[in-house]
């Protein structure tokens, strides 16, 4: 396998303000990035993104990054970036969407930012109840640690909805960076508008230090609670959405069990502008529906599952999965297409390759990806060994020019760097 060079491994965030700054360039001069280089597998090629912006998210041609107190936008797939803004929060972004129309929508830990005309302007878009009252973030008893409000695990939220683009999506949080509620949103607007869909419980373990009962962060009417959202996706041939969460049992004061891990359905009526979830599925942690990766193809149901824990029978019930959505509950009438033996909760599926990975503190591996390039047909795992200890999350659909783009997580969930994947012809 070739061996990517050291420089080539060096990371924006990571850089010196000198070395950034040889990177600006003067007048309508577009910031330039070398190419990283490109490694090989028998499967797929693969390349770091280059030296620049942190490349957060990519649409078609068009990809969003930031760093060192600014916000980009490339439209040449990150080799240039014509267009910036100043944005002071840069480095504490933890979400970005590129929509069909151009729009870009982007997060911090607790605001989300809208601009409509290449980032020339931005403006803060505050999140609306379903009763259409503005929702605020909490105040922090620790104002270091507000939470990740937006931040997602998986990295594809945009689908054609009967001939619009609708944006859905669920927050990733509850690891790092404090306390947080767990939600679901969603805009029908490009990002102009964006709606809580689905608000969960008030989890009694993922509460802020010290907080009193009138500081509890969730929904206080909604008995379902989780740590976090693993997966949403939409099946185009039931008109539904599908969400799947983690992590684990837990018991409240009063000795109860509050099971964080289900799977639910949810359909929304655009002309009520109203949701209707059901919970489909609640288990322990040592289930196939501990998992990630949720994908539709051809009205056929995929995920990934990272069953953990000591619950239930070993060893634990692992796997690449598929199934029709009606018989999601019944693990009788499911197929087990691969078992990478290690927990993976992040997969993307696009012209028939299935694309995993393992995460990284819970598997030999380094830097583990598993790769089928006809459906599953068949199954290849690669070690990215040259990048140390990293997980793979928030696979992005491929660019125009056929990369997939893969945060590389540090142990699990800190910014690491961004991999560029490209399957190779089956």
């Amino acid at each position: 396998m070739d061996k990517i060079s050291q420089a080539t491994r060096r990371h924006f965030l990571a850089a010196s303000a000198a070395s950034f700054g040889s990177l600006l360039l003067s007048g309508n001069q577009a910031v330039q990035a070398d190419s990283s280089e490109i490694a090989s597998t028998d499967h797929f090629w693969y390349r770091l993104a280059p030296e620049g912006p942190y490349i957060d998210s990519q649409r078609d041609n068009k990809a969003f990054g930031f760093g060192y107190g600014k916000v980009y936008l490339s439209e040449d797939n990150g080799k240039t970036w014509p267009h910036d803004a100043n944005f002071r929060n840069a480095d504490n972004i933890t979400f970005s969407c590129i929509m069909k129309n151009g729009n870009i929508l982007f997060a911090t830990r607790t605001k989300l930012y809208l601009s409509t005309d290449d980032l020339k302007t931005y403006n803060q878009v505050i999140v609306k109840n379903p009763d259409g009252s503005d929702y605020r973030p909490h105040t922090p008893l620790d104002p270091n640690n507000p939470g990740w409000y937006f931040h997602p695990l998986d990295g594809v939220h945009t689908w054609d909805v009967d001939g619009e683009e609708m944006l859905v999506w669920g927050n990733y949080c509850n690891v790092m960076g404090g306390a947080v509620p767990v939600n679901i949103y969603y805009s029908t607007d490009q990002g102009q508008t964006v709606k809580i869909a689905y608000s969960f419980g008030q989890n009694p373990v993922f509460q802020q230090k010290d907080a009193q009962e009138g500081d509890m962060l969730g929904n206080p009417e909604n008995p379902v609670v989780c740590r976090h959202v693993h997966s949403v996706a939409y099946n185009p041939s039931e008109n539904a959405f599908y969400a799947c969460t983690g992590d684990h049992d837990r018991t409240a004061a009063d000795g109860t069990n509050k099971q964080e891990c289900h799977w639910l359905r949810g359909t929304y009526d655009k002309t009520q502008d109203v949701w209707d979830w059901q919970v489909l599925v609640s288990v322990n942690s040592n289930s196939r529906f501990k998992s990630g990766g949720i994908n539709f193809v051809d009205g056929q149901l995929y995920w990934a599952a990272d069953a953990n824990g000591n619950n239930g029978t070993m060893p634990h019930d692992r796997g690449i999965f598929t199934c029709a959505p009606g018989d999601l509950v019944d693990i009788k009438k499911h197929t087990r297409l691969f078992n990478p033996l290690y927990e993976s909760a992040n997969m993307i599926i696009e012209d028939e390759v299935i694309l995993s990975a393992h995460y990284a503190p819970a598997s030999p591996y380094s830097t583990g990806f598993t790769i089928s390039p006809d459906m599953g047909k068949t199954w290849a795992e690669y070690d990215l060994k040259e990048f140390g200890k990293r997980s793979p999350v928030r696979f992005h659909k491929k660019n125009s020019e056929g990369w997939f783009r893969v945060d590389l997580r540090k142990g699990w969930i800190e910014r690491g760097e961004v991999l560029f994947i490209k399957p190779k012809p089956a």
